[in-house]
Order: C-alpha cells, then sequence, then structure tokens
C-alpha cells in the first residue's frame, strides 16, 4: 500500500482534537497506517527511574495519527494539496506531484 506522506514532509491535520496544527513527520508505520509529527497530539506517558530517566516522573511525547486526518503542505506555496502520482520524463522514476501547483514533490 502507498501512502501519500513520507518521512520529513511538511503536514497539516485536518481532523481531530489536533485540527490545524502543522508539522514535520518523524516516523510513518505503513502496517497502522499512521504517523507521527513532530510536536503534535502530545501525550504524558508515566516512566519509573532507568538509566535513560533517573528521575522518572512524566514524559511529554507524540502519538501516531492515523494518515487519512494529515494533508500535505506544498513546499511551493505553503498551501494543503492533494498529490497524484507520475511517472518522470527525464528519469522514468515514480514521482509525487502537486495537484494544486503541478510541481514535482521531492
Amino acid at each position: 500500500m502507498k501512502l501519500h506522506i513520507k518521512k520529513g514532509d511538511k503536514v497539516i491535520v485536518i481532523a481531530g482534537d489536533n485540527k490545524g496544527q502543522q508539522g514535520v513527520i518523524l516516523s510513518v508505520s505503513k502496517d497502522k497506517t499512521s504517523a507521527t509529527v513532530e510536536g503534535v497530539n502530545m501525550i504524558s506517558k508515566h516512566t519509573k527511574p532507568n538509566a535513560k530517566t533517573p528521575d522518572g516522573g512524566i514524559i511529554k511525547k507524540e502519538a501516531p495519527i492515523h494518515v487519512s486526518n494529515l494533508m500535505l503542505i506544498d513546499p511551493k506555496n505553503g498551501n494543503p494539496t492533494k498529490i497524484k502520482r507520475s511517472t518522470d520524463s527525464k528519469s522514468g522514476k515514480l514521482v509525487r506531484i502537486s495537484k494544486k501547483t503541478g510541481e514535482v514533490i521531492k
């Protein structure tokens, strides 16, 4: 299954409690069809003291969001956009193209 987003893309949340927030994708899980976005969907995790966190306590971290609630931001104009896939005429590889501007997305 192909997803419309990749690690490193800038996205906006279009549905849910975090609607309107923007961030960069840190990781993508294809089997769960979810992605972790930097600074979005923060949860509080209670941890015991260990070598990494000697004091323990409450740690804030990002939780995954379903990819259907995310929309790619066009790097050219900064607006949310849908994408289409097409083969590049020069290299023959499959590339993502913004439907709003027609530009190739890295």
